[in-house]
């Protein structure tokens, strides 16, 4: 099948999971939502099957880890270990990420940009202090995932910086999307209900995952061809 086509499958597959949550209907997001990393793995390991980078395994392993979590989650409401191992599988999926943007910024020889710091713990701060109150026996994990998420955003803004500018800025706009997603899964969750909430989780969510793979693609592309 034709990479864009997969694209193409991805989107669909999407408007399906966010069309359920919509409608409440629990078998359409079932059905939709273990699919949507396991088209992009399809698709990221198609369009660059032909170039031997050695970033691939960091973004494979992200999204593997990024499937088991979408997995836990989905049924979290029956456990509520399952949000804890469900949190936990993700922390590991940015580590993964985490590596990823490393690697690039080492490569690229981007410098680091001290400012963005400034604003990431600001984010950061401001979103924990809305949400530690209320946290119950979450007060340790949350706080250290946030932790990790935002390391993940920092070096992911640091990609805006590169050469392969398309590349930087689709994972950048991926990276934000990733961390609004997580945000208002928590205010929904900890703090007060957010309207369309599943909605806006989801949708962030799958293009945040559409955009990184996208950047990572076009970026081993680029690099293998220099």
């Amino acid at each position: 099948m034709n990479t864009s086509r997969w694209l193409i499958l991805f989107l669909l597959t999407l408007t399906i999971n966010i069309l359920g949550i919509y409608l409440m209907d629990e078998w359409l997001e079932r059905i939709s939502k273990p699919l949507l990393i396991v088209i992009l793995i399809i698709y990221f390991l198609s369009e660059t099957k032909s170039f031997g980078s050695s970033l691939k395994k960091w973004i494979v392993g992200a999204l593997f880890f990024s499937w088991l979590g979408d997995m836990l989650l989905m049924f979290q409401e029956k456990d509520a270990v399952l949000f804890l191992l469900g949190l936990s599988v993700f922390l590991v999926a940015h580590m993964f990420y985490i590596l990823f943007f490393h690697r690039v910024k080492v490569k690229e020889n981007v410098q680091a940009r001290w400012w963005l710091v400034v604003i990431i713990v600001i984010y950061y701060t401001a979103l924990i202090n809305l949400l530690y109150p209320r946290l119950g026996d979450m007060k340790i994990p949350v706080p250290v995932y946030g932790i990790v998420i935002s390391f993940m955003l920092l070096l992911a803004l640091h990609m805006l910086f590169m050469k392969n500018r398309k590349a930087g800025q689709l994972l950048t706009a991926g990276a934000v999307l990733f961390v609004l997603s997580d945000s208002v899964l928590a205010i929904n969750k900890f703090y007060q209900p957010v309207e369309y909430a599943g909605i806006v989780i989801m949708l962030t969510y799958g293009l945040a995952q559409l955009f990184i793979v996208k950047g990572a693609a076009s970026y081993i592309i680029s690099d293998d061809k220099k």
